[in-house]
């Protein structure tokens, strides 16, 4: 298994800092918050990198707030600084685990998502109308076929983190950057083990 050294100075490279702070105000130009930091946008996101780069880095605590759509669920939002940092790890996590993932899962992934899921779907559907029939006869009251959409339910609330921890650690082996991973996990809710999701 590929591991992974040395990776904090291309997390905290300015130019990584800088492509996680468009990634997070996408969509959010008009808030006020995005609006504050924007203001002085280059003395906060060098703040930002020397806090990263001396270990001083402190997430605020999460704002919780209730969501309906259309399911009613109550979120742990994050701020929108620490928002930046996130983005600037999965920059550069992501293309490490996502080749790791199996190929039919759709969720938060690039490329993939809801319109992909029901393409593959429908794919699969095609397969299984043509081999399944009953009796040689085709005919689509008789198909047999079946299919599993799974979700793990509050997982980020369930997960036991330090067993999360334990599997990225296979993978990256840089201390610095899994200091990092551990301050962003044990925010949600003040403990490894906390239950909360992200926004």
């Amino acid at each position: 298994m590929k591991t992974y050294r040395n990776i904090y100075k291309e997390i905290t490279s300015e130019e990584n800092l800088c492509l996680a702070y468009k990634k997070a105000k996408k969509g959010k130009s008009k808030k006020s918050y995005v609006i504050d930091f924007n203001k002085k946008l280059k003395n906060n996101l060098s703040e930002l990198r020397s806090e990263l780069i001396f270990h001083s880095y402190q997430p605020k605590p999460l704002e919780t707030v209730i969501v309906r759509d259309p399911k009613t669920r109550k979120i742990s939002k994050s701020d929108f600084k620490d928002r930046i940092v996130h983005h600037a790890l999965v920059n550069i996590l992501e293309p490490i685990f996502d080749k790791t993932f199996i190929h039919d899962s759709y969720a938060n992934r690039k490329g993939r998502g809801t319109h992909k899921a029901v393409e593959r779907f429908e794919k699969f559907m095609r397969v299984i109308s043509k081999n399944g029939k009953v009796n040689s006869w085709f005919n689509n009251n008789q198909v047999k076929g079946y299919v599993l959409k799974a979700d793990i339910k509050h997982y980020f609330e369930e997960v036991d983190h330090e067993v999360l921890l334990n599997a990225i650690k296979k993978k990256i082996k840089c201390q610095k950057t899994l200091w990092l991973i551990r301050k962003i996990i044990e925010n949600y809710g003040g403990g490894a083990n906390s239950r909360k999701e992200c926004l």
